[in-house]
């Protein structure tokens, strides 16, 4: 298998709520939702960078879909690292998340390993890294 990952689906609970969270708070673009004419098939896109989208998907949909049976979701199973320019710039992001409704579960702060990084959670507890990695030069 090539590492070639192109998508990134976040299993959610409102589908309307999360599209208003990432297109409207956080300012990702899409076209909206698709798929909504078939039973478990609305869906939502948004483009990242070099081919890379996140989708947000209904996670009765994905259980229906995978013949997985729908648990209980846990916000510490994965995070999101969205690596910026500046601690400034991490700032900035964390509170556009705030107001877009974001839970900061952990301010921006310096880190052991000499950056600066926040966490928030999305309306459905996926969890987020704002980061400044002073080693990544973007």
């Amino acid at each position: 298998m090539k590492p070639r990952i192109t998508v990134i689906t976040l299993g959610v609970n409102d589908l309307e709520r999360s599209l208003t969270f990432y297109r409207d708070g956080l300012g990702f673009a899409t076209q909206g939702i698709f798929g909504a004419e078939f039973e478990h098939g609305a869906v939502a896109f948004f483009d990242l960078h070099a081919g890379l989208k996140l989708a947000i998907w209904p996670r009765t949909s994905i259980a229906h879909d995978t013949g997985i049976a729908l648990g209980v979701p846990s916000p510490t199973d994965l995070t999101i690292g969205h690596n910026v320019a500046s601690k400034d710039e991490v700032d900035s992001v964390m509170e556009q998340a705030k107001k877009a409704g974001a839970l900061i579960v952990k301010p921006a702060q310096a880190t052991f390993w000499g950056g600066y990084a926040g966490y928030f959670q999305d309306p459905d507890q996926h969890v987020w890294e704002i980061v400044w990695n002073p080693q990544f030069e973007l």
